[in-house]
């Protein structure tokens, strides 16, 4: 790009999906802003309103798979010539296309390793503790009416132990949780030296009354954690899922809920973003549900948006940073 261009807005760089409106107090916009019309978009948008609203758009940043960008949406904005993800990858965006289209394609640090671990802990206390039947009570004129769970002496099985899975590992032995860990490549060793038990799955699943999912969404994970694992899992147990909606199966999860064969569910990610209105997850009993919060703090929407600033400059400056290749 041509450091030297003309001063004075000249393109549009839209925000998708700033549901809170923050994205423009998170960051310091004031030199894009010189060559940008900014246009941060509070709700979430697809198909032709989409596409009408990123029309004359050059640069665009995505917050994480909030908004896919496919290969038919990517034809269809020619002005486009800049995408910045919060992250180091989107799978919601065609990486491959945008790169034979000629957009660029950056991410920017994240850091979930202390906020998704945070909510996970708070989402098992909620579910043990029953906080949304009380709360419901209480405020329609009732008072305590359900027995709570302790998680100290409790088990808590972790599905998937990368840097999340370690992270909520060690929250759970700082409650004083047994712990079990399951990943395909996990050894005895590992989970040893990080104070856990290595388990296969249908026995951590058996043997757990938390279990939280932490697995990426790749080809392998869709629907791994199925009917099979549900129906294996206590009938006094809760499952809390913060990584991503299918890796779970949301109708066998559904009728284990319905049907009352487990305790709970603590669900923070769904098949479908936003959840829609008539989902039956919205009604199900039993349930802790919430709007994809994990990695929603104002210590990462400051870090991902300074990333995206800083981006932008570089791109302009023809050294862009930290570039996704297909």
């Amino acid at each position: 790009m041509d450091g030297n261009a003309a001063v004075g807005p000249q393109t549009t760089l839209t925000i998708l999906d700033d549901y809170q409106s923050v994205a423009l107090g998170c960051a310091d916009w004031s030199d894009l802003a010189v060559r940008h019309r900014l246009d941060a978009v509070h709700e979430h948008l697809t198909g032709d309103a989409l596409i009408e609203r990123l029309a004359d758009t050059e640069v665009l940043i995505a917050m994480r798979e909030r908004t896919a960008l496919p290969r038919t949406l990517l034809e269809r904005l020619p002005a486009l010539r800049l995408i910045v993800t919060a992250g180091a990858r989107n799978a919601a965006i065609d990486v491959a296309a945008a790169d034979e289209l000629g957009i660029v394609v950056c991410g920017t640090r994240m850091s979930s390793d202390v906020a998704v671990p945070e909510l996970v802990l708070g989402m098992m206390i909620a579910l043990a503790r029953g906080f949304v039947a009380e709360d419901a009570a209480i405020r329609s004129g009732g008072w305590q009416h359900t027995v709570g769970v302790e998680l100290a002496g409790s088990t808590l099985g972790i599905v998937g132990f990368g840097k999340l899975g370690r992270a909520v590992a060690l929250l759970g032995r700082a409650m004083r949780m047994d712990v079990l860990a399951w990943s395909r490549s996990l050894t005895a060793d590992e989970a040893e030296a990080s104070g856990v038990r290595a388990a296969p799955l249908d026995e951590l699943v058996a043997g757990s009354r938390f279990v939280s999912i932490h697995l990426p969404l790749t080809d392998r994970t869709v629907g791994l954690f199925g009917a099979e694992q549900i129906r294996g899992m206590r009938s006094d147990a809760f499952l809390v899922n913060t990584s991503r909606g299918p890796i779970v199966d949301e109708a066998a999860l559904l009728d284990a809920l319905t049907e009352g064969r487990i305790a709970g569910a603590g669900i923070d990610v769904y098949s479908t973003e936003p959840l829609p209105a008539e989902h039956p997850l919205r009604t199900a009993p039993r349930t802790l549900l919430l709007p994809h919060l994990g990695y929603v703090t104002r210590g990462n929407l400051e870090l991902v948006y300074q990333d995206a600033v800083a981006a932008v400059a570089a791109w302009h400056a023809g050294e862009p940073e930290r570039v996704i290749r297909p």
